[in-house]
């Protein structure tokens, strides 16, 4: 064989090697091509008007249902109508409760989640009024099961000690009513002044010493001259106890103007945000 068959053969398998490395590009361009074009189809397919529907129906449902958990076990919103707790809390002012800290209740049963801690003196809550459980207070828990709580003049005595009670307003210091309702408090009188109970004449200023039972507290308003508290209709039993504000997410200063939008143009802006104490 000569150098020339020998080159031309060698050029011969060349261009066979190379037609086949083309074949070979050229399928796998087209199936990716093929694959590009099946994806795009997908994604960008029609959706029937009952899969729309549906997603968004399980969308809503999910949210309630985080809602009800939330609202139930952890956080519920609250607004003040009433100046009771006044300075510290104002009417227009709405709360942000936090359940968990007591202990939240679970629907339908008598049982609650483990709480994180006992109530605590200087506490203020949110619980059930004993007379009626459909309304909600807002006050300050100022006896705890055991205290030997009274009052003198206007000022908050506990286990023989006076109350530094810096948050308390006083807008009638010299009125001092003696109304009947206060006389469910002569089942809790000392034994010392057991004796004295048929003279007991508690008045809104001086009353007292209670001890306070056990599974109860004493709740008192911080505008303690204008509030309708424990003095009036007696202990807080635990279980009323639903929670404890932690922070004032929104405020506003509330008019009497027919169609008021006080809302919106009398916030209370320096309140936004603030924590309760």
């Amino acid at each position: 064989m000569s150098f020339n068959e020998q080159s031309s053969g060698s050029k011969n398998e060349e261009s066979v090697a190379q037609r086949a490395d083309d074949t070979a590009a050229s399928g796998t361009r087209s199936i990716s091509d093929q694959q590009k074009s099946e994806a795009l189809r997908d994604v960008n397919r029609t959706r029937s008007g009952m899969d729309f529907v549906g997603e968004w129906a399980k969308i809503f449902l999910v949210s309630v249902l985080l809602f009800v958990v939330i609202r139930t076990f952890f956080v519920e919103a609250f607004k003040i109508p009433s100046g009771s707790m006044e300075n510290t809390l104002q009417i227009g002012d709405f709360l942000l409760v936090n359940k968990l800290v007591y202990g939240a209740e679970v629907p339908f049963t008598n049982k609650r989640l483990p709480r994180i801690r006992d109530p605590q003196r200087g506490d203020v809550i949110v619980f059930e009024y004993p007379e009626d459980p459909t309304k909600y207070f807002v006050k300050r828990l100022e006896g705890v099961p055991g205290d030997t709580v009274e009052m003198r003049d206007g000022t908050l005595i506990r286990n023989s000690e006076i109350v530094d009670e810096r948050y308390v307003e006083h807008t009638e210091p010299d009125f001092d009513p003696t109304p009947e309702d206060f006389r469910w408090q002569r089942d809790y009188l000392v034994k010392t002044a057991v004796a004295a109970g048929s003279a007991y004449r508690p008045s809104r200023n001086t009353w007292g010493p209670l001890v306070v039972p056990k599974g109860n507290y004493l709740a008192l308003g911080d505008n303690r001259d204008n509030s309708y508290d424990s003095r009036y209709w007696g202990w807080v039993a635990d279980s009323l106890i639903k929670g404890q504000p932690f922070v004032i997410y929104y405020s506003y200063a509330p008019d009497s103007s027919e169609h008021s939008l006080a809302w919106l143009t009398h916030i209370r802006w320096s309140r936004l945000g603030e924590r309760i104490r």
